[in-house]
């Protein structure tokens, strides 16, 4: 039977209305039925019209004659590629060594030392004999979890002792200056700043097309001016002042800054204050060692007739300074994208700095040189010690200098001539030799005293040869003596933090400077007396919550001696 043309014409319309819009094994079935509607002679007809093959028709009609449909699937099952790690099992493996050399790769992977791309990694799999692509590669790694990311900043640095409980010391001050209308200010120096047809990182808003243009390559030599902008930001009028320095950041440059910014803002908004808080890092040139530092500062309270306070952040803290987020982030928001051409560029750059919640910034320009190299002479450094009053807790970051009083100093200089030190009271010695202190028994004690005497004179008599000839400066700097036996306390308890040194040191009658400095030249001393002792003391667990007072101190002693097996070396 012939099938006429006016059939075929209303059958090519429906194919090209509804094959669109049909998955492959959809299209199959339903020109399947077209084929069989027509009778003799449907498939090659259809196959015409639908410019298929007619063993795809065929296998369309075998469908429907099989009975029950077979859904979710378009093609048989098998069909298509296998992925490319069943055809290669141990190409995700090879991959995995590639990208974790460290844990699971060959040490010597030329890999290790670069930052695999996609392209990297597929030729290094196709020089192993896993002949794969890039995109491929790219696939695998997602599933395996792996995805581009940058590099992020979250481990924390070395934590110091006490690291917190200093954030929580500074708060508190901050607070308690606050409340009674007394300045504090946070102080610290931002990184140089090249003067001069620089380039600079971020961006400004200019006419498309029209950008601000600089050298292609920045070169600077000795002769390249800088700028040193020392920041000092008023926690209490929320107001930064800049003095930008042009030779080098010494203590000098940074308290003369806090002077400029006292003379110029400080005295005009507290005219009665008498009292001055200043919260600064441990390092550069503010640093809470430096003896120059602590020098100026007492100059400066002199001079002003102000009590200043200074608390330093623990090292590896600075972001937390508050000049850091609240004043000097603000000022590199000033500079972007724009060259520092000259100081008064940087100057009105800086003084232009604004934020929403009201900070508003000064800058002064301070040409005067500050060599360095500068260098105390030792009355000089014996007298900023006895000015410098510490704190009981952490001293050597919180400290106040007071303006010069001749009464006081008149009544300290006996004691500072005095030629031997007051004696330690016998019963200071006995409590802090006790077995919950030491972890050992007062005649080990002893015994550990007398072994380490013979090292500790051979330790003493190398120094001394070792400094013969050589300048002295920085040996013992103004810390005192200590006898040998409360050396080796001093280095027990100190190791073991079973109190505090400055506890100890006020019990013993001696400054905490004096027991830390010896406590830390005699730790050595007791790896060197071997036995389970010594053993004991280097390697047991420090205390992390060690008295502070002598109420909690005798409380301590006191549930030791209860507890039958507290830690004494027997």
């Amino acid at each position: 039977m012939t099938i006429s043309d006016a059939v075929l014409g209303v059958v090519g319309v429906k194919f090209a209305a509804l094959l669109p819009h049909l998955n492959e094994r959809q299209r199959r079935l339903f020109l399947a039925a077209e084929a069989g509607a027509l009778g003799h002679g449907g498939i090659a007809a259809v196959a015409r019209l639908a410019a298929v093959s007619e063993s795809t028709i065929a296998r369309g009609r075998a469908e429907l004659a099989g009975g029950a449909p077979v859904l979710g699937r378009v093609r048989r099952a098998g069909a298509g590629r296998k992925p490319a790690t069943e055809r290669d099992p141990g190409l995700q493996s090879a991959l995995q060594a590639l990208i974790e050399p460290r844990e699971a790769g060959c040490p010597v992977s030329a890999l290790r030392w670069t930052t695999a791309s996609l392209r990297d990694l597929a030729r290094e799999l196709s020089a192993a004999g896993h002949q794969v692509s890039a995109p491929v590669v790219g696939s695998l790694l997602r599933s395996m979890g792996f995805s581009l990311q940058g590099m992020a900043k979250r481990r924390a640095g070395s934590q110091v002792p006490d690291r917190d409980a200093q954030f929580r010391h500074i708060n508190t001050t901050v607070e308690q200056f606050l409340v009674q209308g007394l300045p504090v200010v946070s102080v610290d120096a931002k990184k140089k700043e090249p003067i001069g047809d620089f380039a600079r990182p971020g961006r400004s808003y200019r006419r498309k097309g029209e950008p601000i243009t600089a050298p292609d390559h920045d070169f600077t030599d000795a002769s390249t001016p800088v700028a040193i902008p020392y920041g000092v930001y008023d926690l209490g009028q929320d107001t930064g002042w800049v003095n930008v320095g042009t030779d080098r950041n010494t203590a000098a440059f940074a308290v003369e800054s806090i002077r400029r910014w006292w003379h110029q803002r400080g005295r005009p908004d507290y005219p009665a204050a008498t009292r001055l808080l200043i919260t600064a890092d441990s390092g550069g040139a503010n640093s809470a060692d430096s003896h120059l530092f602590k020098y100026d500062l007492a100059a400066f309270a002199d001079e002003t007739g102000v009590t200043v306070t200074v608390l330093h952040f623990p090292p590896g803290t600075s972001k937390w300074n508050k000049v850091e987020h609240r004043l000097f982030s603000r000022i590199t928001h000033s500079l972007r994208g724009r060259p520092l051409t000259s100081y008064d560029v940087l100057l009105r750059s800086i003084a232009a700095t604004r934020t929403g919640t009201g900070l508003t910034v000064s800058a002064v320009l301070d040409d005067n040189d500050y060599p360095t190299g500068r260098t105390l002479a030792k009355d000089q450094r014996t007298a900023i010690l006895h000015r410098v009053e510490r704190d009981d807790f952490h001293g050597e970051w919180n400290y106040t200098i007071a303006p010069y009083d001749p009464q006081t100093t008149a009544a300290a200089e006996p004691d500072r001539a005095a030629s031997t030190p007051t004696p330690i009271p016998a019963e200071a010695t006995h409590l802090l030799t006790h077995p919950a202190l030491t972890g050992m028994s007062r005649e080990q004690f002893d015994q550990l005293v007398v072994d380490l005497e013979p090292w500790r004179q051979t330790l003493a008599e190398a120094e001394r040869q070792k400094r013969k000839g050589i300048n002295r400066r920085g040996y013992n700097p103004g810390f005192g003596f200590l006898d040998h036996r409360h050396r080796v306390l001093a280095a027990i308890l100190s190791c073991r933090n079973t109190v505090t040194l400055t506890l100890a040191a006020r019990l013993l009658g001696r400054d905490r400077n004096t027991l830390s400095y010896h406590a830390h030249r005699t730790m050595p001393l007791l790896g060197l007396a071997g036995g389970p002792t010594a053993a004991t003391l280097l390697a047991g667990p420090r205390n992390t919550h060690p008295p502070r007072t002598i109420e909690a101190l005798h409380q301590t002693i006191a549930a030791a001696t209860t507890q039958p097996n507290h830690a004494v070396i027997l």
